[in-house]
C-alpha cells in the first residue's frame, strides 16, 4: 500500500486552487481526476463571470469567499497574464414591480461590502447600452469574465512547481477512515493512477473537491464517527446556454433580476466579444452525475427568447442557437432555497485531516483562490 501525505479528489478550478494552496504550504499533493483532462465539467461549463459578491446573503460564505475570491483573482490574472476583463455588469429591472427587489441587491450588496454599485434610471442605462430596455438598473464595475481554462492552467502550473501531481483517469472508488480519533484514510482508485486491478492508498489528508459527485463521494466514505451528520444529498440543475452569431448590441454583461434557482438568463461576452445567453433553469431528476445529458434541446428557445426580449426587444427572430450546458452542483432541491457552500472540516464530521467541499456552484469558480485559501487554513494544524 502506498502513503500519500495529500490527496485532492477532483481538478476542476476548486480542487486545482485548493491543491495549489496546500502543496504551496509545504503539503506533498496529488491530485486524482477521474476524467482524461483537468477541468473539463462544471469548471468547463459555465459563464466564465468573475462576480462582484452581490447576490448572496450576508455573512454567509458564498458572500465572504466570493468577495474576497473576487479580488485575489484579478490580483492573480494580472499578476499572470492571464486574459481576462473587468467589463462590468447591469442588473436591470424591466418592471416597476421588480424596483423593490432591485432596492433589496443593492442593500444586499454594500452589507456584502460591495461598495461600488450604483443605481441608475432608465436613461442612464440606455446612455450606457443604448438596445437595452429597462424601467431601472444597477451597475456593477467590478464585474468581469475570465478565460477559465487559462486559469486552470496557471492553478495547475502553480501546483506543480509546489511539487504537486496530477492523476489523470483515476476515479476514486472507496475510502475509509482508519482512526476517526487520528486522522488517515484508505483510498481505492482505480485507472491510470492505479493499474489493472486498482489500488488501495493509505492518505494522511484528504480533499473532497469532485463537484458534481461530491455528496456521492461523501456518502461512500466509509468509519465517519457515530452522531456525525450525513452528506447532503446532490441535487443538479442544468443550465443551457444559446449562442448569437451576429455582432453583439451590448459590451457589458446584462443580467435581469435573479430568479431563485440561478441569476436569470443573461448576457454573456467571451473574451473576443461574442455573446451569448443563458443559463436557464431545468432541474433533473436523476441518481448521479453520471446519468447527466449535456446536450442542449432547441426547444428551449422558445422560452429563453421570451427571457431575452424582456431587456432586449430587439432580439432578431430565429437568432439563437443551441450552445453548450452546465449543470449547478447544488445541495438543496427545487422547492427549498438555495443552500450555502459546504467546506466541511473535523469541526463537522468529526475526522481529523479531511475537508468535504460540498454544492460548490456559482460564484465558485470567483471564490476559487479563497476556497483553497479556507482549505489551507482549516487543515490547520494537521499541514506539519
Amino acid at each position: 500500500m502506498d502513503n500519500i501525505d495529500t490527496l485532492v479528489v477532483g481538478a476542476g478550478v476548486v480542487g486545482l486552487a485548493a491543491a495549489r494552496a496546500l502543496a504551496q504550504a509545504g503539503c506533498e499533493v496529488v491530485i486524482a481526476e477521474a476524467r482524461e483532462a483537468f477541468g473539463t465539467v462544471t469548471s468547463a461549463r459555465s459563464s466564465e463571470v468573475i462576480h462582484a459578491g452581490l447576490y448572496y446573503p450576508t455573512g454567509s460564505l458564498k458572500a465572504r469567499l466570493c468577495v474576497r475570491g473576487r479580488d485575489l483573482l484579478y490580483a492573480f490574472c494580472a499578476g499572470r497574464g492571464i486574459a481576462h476583463r473587468r467589463c462590468g455588469k447591469l442588473i436591470v429591472a424591466t418592471s416597476e414591480a421588480q424596483l423593490g427587489r432591485l432596492d433589496a441587491l443593492q442593500a444586499q450588496a454594500q452589507a456584502n461590502g460591495v461598495h461600488d454599485l450604483q443605481r441608475l434610471s432608465a436613461e442612464q442605462a440606455r446612455e450606457m447600452e443604448p438596445a437595452l430596455a429597462c424601467v431601472a438598473a444597477l451597475w456593477s464595475p467590478s464585474t468581469g469574465i475570465v478565460d477559465s481554462h487559462g486559469l486552470m492552467l496557471a492553478l495547475l502550473a502553480d501546483a506543480e512547481a509546489a511539487g504537486a501531481v496530477l492523476a489523470l483517469k483515476s476515479p476514486v472508488q472507496a475510502i475509509e477512515a482508519i482512526d476517526a480519533g487520528r486522522g488517515g484514510y484508505r483510498v481505492t482508485i482505480c485507472g491510470e493512477m492505479a493499474g489493472e486491478g486498482g489500488e488501495t492508498l493509505q492518505v494522511r489528508r484528504l480533499v473532497n473537491a469532485a463537484g458534481l459527485a461530491a455528496p456521492d463521494l461523501a456518502a461512500r466514505l466509509q468509519g465517519r464517527p457515530p452522531g456525525a451528520p450525513r452528506p447532503p444529498e446532490a441535487h443538479f440543475c442544468k443550465g443551457s446556454y444559446f449562442t448569437f452569431a451576429g455582432r453583439a448590441p451590448f459590451s457589458r454583461l446584462i443580467y435581469p433580476v435573479p430568479e431563485a434557482a440561478g441569476l436569470g438568463v443573461h448576457v454573456t461576452l467571451d473574451l473576443g466579444g461574442q455573446m451569448r445567453f443563458g443559463p436557464d433553469v431545468e432541474w433533473l431528476d436523476i441518481p448521479s452525475e453520471a446519468q447527466i445529458d449535456y446536450r442542449v434541446d432547441a426547444r428551449r428557445q422558445a422560452g429563453m427568447a421570451e427571457a431575452i426580449r424582456r431587456y432586449w426587444p430587439g432580439l432578431p427572430e430565429g437568432a439563437l442557437q443551441p450552445g453548450h450546458a452546465g449543470v449547478r452542483p447544488k445541495i438543496s432541491g427545487p422547492q427549498a432555497p438555495s443552500a450555502d457552500f459546504r467546506i466541511d472540516t473535523e469541526a463537522v464530521h468529526g475526522l481529523p485531516g479531511l475537508v468535504e467541499l460540498l454544492g460548490i456552484e456559482s460564484p465558485g469558480l470567483t471564490a476559487s483562490l479563497a476556497i483553497g485559501e479556507q482549505v489551507a487554513a482549516a487543515l490547520g494544524d494537521a499541514l506539519h
